[in-house]
């Protein structure tokens, strides 16, 4: 089975970390998002997949490459004007027409058994079978409205809970054969949600679900992402950890629950409350204290007496001494100076908070300074 994965969209809701970064490569737990989805294709056997492009695609194609230091082989499609969900699937029709073929999001967080849907999907004899979850809050998602055999027979967009027809969403993971291209029109912007799923139904044309109750998330929103993040920390979700976990006995107070990568220096006199994943090369000095949730990307350097909780960071940020951040998100290169405080915030690329500032409840645009 082949497999693609929608990685061309723009990933406004995460403005502004997605300003310079597409929404793909956001990281999760210290490892772009689309890794893990690629982790989870190659544990369940697929390794021939097709990524669409668009924003930055340099940095995703880069990343990757070929796939094959995964023991996958990774091709590239980009698209120059976006083309819908399924107009970026007929777009890669010659690769994926060869039988059943697998649709994922790049930005999904799941340890969904690919193994079971698929089997699930060859017992149905549809065209299609789409992944749902039941959710609480149905007016955060499309949800699918299903008989007794879990045949679809509609859906709806975002409905209130007294209007709602049903409380399964379309995770907007889905598994096709190859029938499905005669109903996508080619070099056409075209949505499986709003256009193809419709015209199957008008079409009496037999299609399932496959609910799950495992770990699903789409991480599309801020708090979904933090959230998502703080999941993987806890090992809600069945993703590759990075680094190795610390003893007990580590000299810095940590625990198990304590990830560290290569080459990072943790100083003696540092305090790690678990969970936490301290990246690559990361530096923690005598006095700071990180009391997770936290994430520390490759390369971040945390200065003596700097407190760091509940918070994201990506790589080479820099958090000078007796900072604090607590509840926030900070994306690539930023630094904190001195006595520094950032709480609640969402602080996008290479921007800079001033010794002795405060941020508090804000989100800050790339290269902000605020001194």
């Amino acid at each position: 089975m082949r497999a693609m994965i929608m990685a061309a969209g723009l990933g406004t809701r995460l403005m502004p970390l997605t300003a310079t970064l597409p929404k793909p490569m956001v990281p999760i737990a210290g490892r772009p998002a689309v890794g893990h989805i690629l982790d989870l294709l190659r544990r369940h056997g697929v390794t021939e997949v097709v990524v669409n492009l668009h924003h930055f695609p340099h940095t995703i194609r880069d990343y990757f490459g070929d796939g094959s230091h995964m023991g996958m082989s990774i091709r590239w499609a980009y698209e120059e004007e976006l083309l819908g969900t399924a107009g970026g699937v007929k777009n890669n029709q010659s690769f994926l027409k060869g039988g059943p073929f697998l649709v994922m999001s790049g930005d999904s967080l799941t340890d969904l058994d690919l193994t079971v849907l698929a089997a699930g999907h060859r017992s149905t004899g549809g065209i299609a079978t789409l992944v749902t979850k039941q959710v609480d809050d149905t007016t955060q998602y499309g949800v699918v409205v299903v008989d007794e055999h879990r045949r679809i027979l509609g859906f709806q967009e975002k409905p209130a809970p007294e209007d709602a027809l049903s409380d399964l969403c379309n995770c907007g993971i889905y598994l096709f054969e190859p029938e499905v291209f005669e109903y996508i029109p080619a070099d056409t912007f075209y949505d499986f949600g709003r256009q193809v799923f419709n015209d199957l139904l008008a079409k009496d044309l037999p299609f399932h679900t496959h609910p799950i109750s495992g770990y699903w998330s789409d991480v599309g929103s801020l708090e979904d992402y933090r959230q998502g993040n703080f999941d993987a920390l806890a090992g809600l979700v069945g993703i590759e950890s990075v680094g190795r976990a610390l003893e007990s006995a580590h000299p810095s107070g940590g625990d198990a629950t304590v990830r560290v990568g290569r080459g990072a220096e943790i100083a003696p006199g540092a305090i790690l409350v678990g969970p936490v994943v301290v990246g690559d090369g990361c530096s923690i000095a005598d006095g700071a204290a990180i009391r997770g949730p936290v994430v520390l990307g490759s390369g971040t350097v945390v200065g003596p007496g700097a407190r760091v909780a509940r918070s994201i960071l990506w790589e080479d940020c820099e958090i000078a001494g007796d900072c604090s951040v607590e509840g926030s998100v900070l994306a690539r290169r930023v630094s904190c100076d001195i006595g520094a405080h950032v709480r609640d915030g969402v602080i996008g690329e290479a921007c800079r908070v001033g010794a002795g500032r405060e941020v508090v409840g804000a989100a800050l645009d790339a290269g902000t300074a605020v001194v």
